[in-house]
């Protein structure tokens, strides 16, 4: 009779990054929800802290779909009974919960403010949806190697190019366009390429945390940096080479990889390689900052992270369409500094919820529904 495999330990430093992409994806839409944007003889160029501190936000989706690869590979370390079964549940329960924030603010939309569809339509495809699918298929990634995963990563970057090529896809869209189901393929469309965060390429994000969850298992942080510089040099690298003439922009397929616009819609693989980078390198660098210093459960990033999935599901309907009811009226009706200060209450009131709710390991909250459901 042989003993059970170890538990691995809980890593709080991916509960502790959780929390700061929580952090940074309530300033991105919070602060730009509720800002009523530059005033008469300004610009967007006159707000400097404001908006500086929102384009941090870009790294929120990033972090997320990473990690998500990330627990999935320690999750599948852990070996229970039924592993593969409870990880497409939990991918079905988590497109599921995305489904539910589509039809939430399309009902809301309908009652609150129906001339502003804002992002939702019943077929949105964003963050959730995007983990989920990948979770779904997870029992698929963790039979491949590293190394085949890293060819599955090639295959995804190379065929978002071809596919929005062959689609003829906009360089830079909006959410009227990311929203619209009347295009040929309708939502299979959107949730392939034209979504906020769609398959191509964000199923890159996902199983390169895969990989580093792996290596994180091992303590082999460094080569989780390496992938998150080479990831960013192929982003820059070749953008800098397109630049340079090296490779020629006259290409549809080069340009289409290699080109930057402000915002990440539709990400490029030069967008989506430094954005990868750089989340790799902060699951990294914060990884060996636990492995030499060890982090408590009661540290205020980590409890925030404990509920990032309740405070994405809270905060969207909150600050995006109840903040338009005639008794709040704060939707696009702030000033900068009255911006800033209700990005900080409302972080400053989940910090507070975080840690009492710790006390009775986060029962009832969206985490604890999820995994209720999942049954893991």
């Amino acid at each position: 009779m042989t003993d059970a495999p170890p538990k691995p330990r809980r890593r709080f430093a991916l509960d502790a990054l959780r929390g700061l992409a929580v952090f940074l994806m309530i300033e991105q839409h919070v602060g730009i929800w509720v800002w009523q944007g530059p005033t008469p003889g300004t610009t967007q160029s006159s707000y400097p802290l404001l908006v500086g501190f929102n384009a941090l936000g870009g790294m929120a989706a990033p972090l997320f779909v990473t990690l998500a690869g990330c627990g999935s590979a320690m999750f599948v370390a852990a070996n229970r009974p039924g592993t593969d079964k409870t990880l497409v549940r939990r991918g079905v329960v988590l497109m599921g919960f995305g489904l539910g924030l589509n039809l939430v603010m399309q009902g809301l939309g309908t009652v609150i403010d129906p001339k502003d569809p804002g992002w939702f339509s019943w077929g949105s495809w964003f963050v959730l949806h995007m983990m989920g699918f990948a979770m779904a298929l997870a029992p698929i990634w963790r039979r491949l190697s590293n190394r085949a995963l890293l060819g599955v990563i090639a295959a995804v970057l190379v065929a978002t190019v071809i596919v929005r090529v062959w689609l003829q896809t906009p360089i830079a869209v909006g959410n009227a366009f990311m929203r619209d189901m009347s295009r040929p393929g309708g939502v299979f469309r959107v949730a392939l390429a034209e979504g906020q965060f769609p398959i191509l390429p964000w199923l890159s994000f996902y199983l390169a945390g895969f990989m580093s969850g792996r290596w994180l298992l091992k303590d082999k942080t460094g080569r989780v940096a390496l992938l998150g510089l080479s990831f960013m040099a192929l982003g820059g690298g070749g953008y800098g080479l397109m630049m340079a003439g090296i490779l020629p922009r006259t290409n549809i397929y080069i340009y289409r990889a290699f080109e930057l616009h402000l915002g990440f819609f539709p990400a490029s693989i030069a967008i989506a390689g430094l954005l990868l980078g750089g989340a790799l390198l902060l699951i990294a660098g914060v990884s060996t900052y636990e492995n030499r210093r060890s982090m408590s459960s009661r540290n205020p990033m980590v409890t925030l992270g404990r509920i990032s999935l309740t405070l994405l599901l809270l905060h969207v309907p909150l600050f995006r369409r109840i903040s338009r009811l005639e008794s709040i009226d704060i939707f696009r009706n702030l000033d900068s500094n009255m911006s800033l200060f209700t990005v900080f209450a409302f972080f400053f009131l989940a910090l507070v919820g975080a840690w009492f709710w710790q006390r009775i390991n986060y029962r009832y909250g969206a985490e604890w529904l999820f995994r209720k459901l999942s049954g893991g």
